[in-house]
């Protein structure tokens, strides 16, 4: 419940915050009108303090009243992130098991034409809002309307990618709503019609089962790469529910200027690759590094590295493997000079066909390996690079 005090002077601030245009100044007093969601900018945008939250105490809520399964898309360029379509088809199993409906949340400006593709791969309802300063992904923007949603149609449910962006919005979004997360799940199933999240810790030597019994929704953020896409089905019908925003750019404290891309234009993404080659401290320098990138170009594949050699500075963040770094499962992994740490084979043991080269033998890197090496990379990878162009001149 949102109330007014004495306090209100009408300056309109709040109604400049406001996504879902929910509130208007009335005789120098701001109102709440029917369509307010309890998103909450409204409160953070008052700098008298004259918008109240009025919140149950946290205790066990009345958990019939959420249902439901919900997917936050993510979008990029011009498109759908893959990992959405992962989480839709984790999310269809999920709401198959509790008897209930698998829902898309997609925000951005012309983007209906997505619906489809997001039906085919699973999502039997699509909550879309589009508006302009949708575009972009902007943290105050995203949090206030899907939160709103979230408190208007209660879904028991809802997943997030463990991407820089579901990273950001989920934990605000947690704060908001006064609920769980589990971050950089592995695993999720159903345990006694609750969401049995599954994740390392302890630097990735156990797996964590964790339950939230007493809150709503239940809340969790997946790698990329983790959960399998399911085969889409062009002949689904969504229902799409169109929801009514106003974004304001007054109400927006941090906008984006500009994006810098890490990768080159040729460089394929890690996330996204068949193929990819890393390197990792035993490279040996950041001018060695020139090996991975000519045996990753030769093979068509991306290049990777291991923490060591992004904390060395060789390697920038975006191409890091691991719990740390990314979650990978491409058809073939190369990894040189990567001793092996659990750290390191969390984010990649899931890969088709491993291929190790390391002079040590007793390098823990060839326990996952279906393919091991023991020589000297400066001499073998130059073999292999040869060897690999051969083969594509042939072609």
């Amino acid at each position: 419940m949102i109330e007014i005090t004495s306090d209100c002077t009408g300056c309109g601030r709040c109604v400049k915050w406001c996504p879902f245009g929910a509130i208007e100044v009335v005789e120098g007093k701001a109102q709440i009108q029917v369509n307010c969601t309890l998103c909450g900018s409204c409160v953070q945008a008052c700098e008298l303090g004259a918008i109240k939250m009025k919140k149950e105490p946290l205790k066990p809520k009345d958990l019939s009243e959420y249902k439901d399964v919900w997917v936050f898309v993510e979008r990029k360029d011009r498109g759908i992130r893959e990992v959405t379509f992962e989480l839709l088809g984790k999310a269809r199993e999920l709401a198959q098991k509790l008897g209930e409906k698998t829902c898309a949340v997609l925000l951005g400006e012309n983007v209906e034409p997505f619906c489809k593709e997001l039906a085919a791969y699973g999502a039997d309802k699509i909550y879309l809002a589009e508006h302009p300063h949708l575009h972009e992904y902007n943290t105050d923007v995203y949090t206030s309307i899907i939160g709103g949603l979230i408190s208007k149609y209660k879904p028991s449910i809802v997943l997030y990618p463990a991407t820089k962006t579901g990273r950001d919005l989920a934990p605000r979004l947690a704060a908001l709503l006064e609920t769980g997360l589990t971050a950089d799940c592995t695993g999720l199933d159903i345990k006694d019609r609750q969401l049995l999240q599954s994740r390392p810790a302890f630097g990735g030597n156990i797996m964590a089962d964790i339950l939230c019994p007493a809150r709503r929704p239940q809340m969790a953020t997946v790698r990329p790469n983790v959960m399998k896409k399911t085969s889409p089905d062009h002949e689904r019908k969504p229902v799409v529910i169109n929801i009514p925003v106003q974004p304001k750019l007054e109400g927006i404290r941090a906008v984006v200027k500009e994006s810098l891309r890490t990768l080159k234009e040729e460089e394929k993404s890690i996330e996204e690759a068949n193929i990819i080659v890393s390197g990792g401290r035993g490279i040996g320098s950041k001018d060695n590094f020139q090996l991975v990138e000519n045996l990753a170009k030769v093979v068509g594949g991306a290049v990777g590295a291991s923490r060591a050699a992004v904390e060395l500075g060789w390697k920038p963040k975006s191409c890091q493997v691991g719990q740390s770094g990314k979650t990978v499962s491409p058809e073939l992994y190369i990894a040189i000079g990567i001793s092996g740490a659990i750290q390191h084979l969390v984010g990649m043991r899931e890969s088709k066909i491993i291929v190790a080269i390391n002079k040590d033998p007793e390098a823990p890197i060839f326990n996952v390996a279906d393919y091991g090496i023991v020589g000297d990379l400066h001499k073998v990878v130059p073999m292999l690079i040869e060897e690999f162009q051969k083969v594509k001149n042939r072609k």
